[in-house]
């Protein structure tokens, strides 16, 4: 099995089940062999997510769901481990506005920068984003904005983009109309809305210049409470802070593949009454 990251496992130990192993054909023992194999992917896969909830602060269950197990068959004796959205690749459902788990997770374990999400490259499309900047939520979210893990929810993210019209001509209906941007944050007839609005601070000249960069609201009688909702900041370089193979190494795969694979060959033989 590999995980892609250069971990081979190995067929050993056998002698005590090679009378067993015997007893079977190729197909029969590819069978157990298969089964074996995708037992250990998904104990890699246990080892994997338990390193991220270790790792990373309050991460998202979006993240922790991550890694994937491509799984093996009796005719392709190899397994995978890979933080995707799903094993077919297909698009996430229930449209979360973000990046695919590798595009985020590849600069946790090999440092650099982060791939952009898609809420920021829609943003930078529209011409909002600065180059070279990305997004982030300020240190106090604005209220109802963030999920309780550094990030904006999706719902009110959707309404975000959608207010600053960030959705292109293929997207035109998803945008607000201008009348459905002064009923938001409206709960009852008597309470007044909110507007969004863009501001460089020093990165730009012209209105708002002594607010910092970002998207900001309004609410209030005539706008009076101004707060933050998300802030642009230059783009990070991180540093490594995990390792896939390492993480998959500590778990010592080899020793349970082995375990494994004998009790599948046992198993097999029982079954088969043989």
């Amino acid at each position: 099995m590999s995980t892609g990251l250069g971990l081979e496992l190995r067929i050993e130990n056998l002698d005590s089940v090679r009378g067993a192993v015997n007893k079977l054909t190729k197909g029969q023992l590819n069978d157990a062999l298969a089964k074996a194999t995708n037992d250990t992917a998904f104990q890699g896969r246990r080892a994997v997510q338990s390193k991220y909830a270790s790792a990373f602060d309050r991460p998202t269950p979006f993240i922790l769901r991550a890694p994937k197990v491509f799984p093996a068959t009796p005719d392709r004796l190899t397994a995978s481990i890979a933080p995707t959205m799903s094993t077919t690749n297909a698009p996430s459902k229930g449209g979360k506005v973000g990046v695919d788990p590798q595009h985020v997770l590849q600069a946790q374990e090999f440092g650099g920068r982060r791939a952009d999400k898609r809420s920021e490259v829609l943003l930078r499309r529209a011409g909002i984003l600065p180059a070279g900047y990305q997004t982030a939520i300020p240190e106090r979210p604005y209220p109802g904005s963030d999920d309780g893990r550094g990030n904006l929810r999706g719902p009110f993210l959707t309404q975000l983009l959608s207010y600053l019209q960030t959705f292109g001509e293929q997207g035109f209906k998803a945008n607000m109309t201008e009348k459905r941007k002064k009923n938001v944050g409206k709960g009852t007839a008597k309470q007044v809305g909110r507007r969004y609005f863009v501001a460089y601070g020093r990165l730009r000249s012209g209105n708002a210049s002594h607010l910092a960069p970002g998207i900001w609201a309004a609410s209030g009688t005539h706008g009076v409470d101004v707060r933050p909702v998300l802030m642009f900041v230059r783009a990070a370089s991180y540093e490594s802070r995990i390792s896939m193979d390492g993480i998959v190494r500590a778990a010592n795969l080899q020793d349970y593949y082995d375990k494994r694979v004998r009790y599948r060959v046992r198993q097999a033989v029982e079954q088969l009454g043989l």
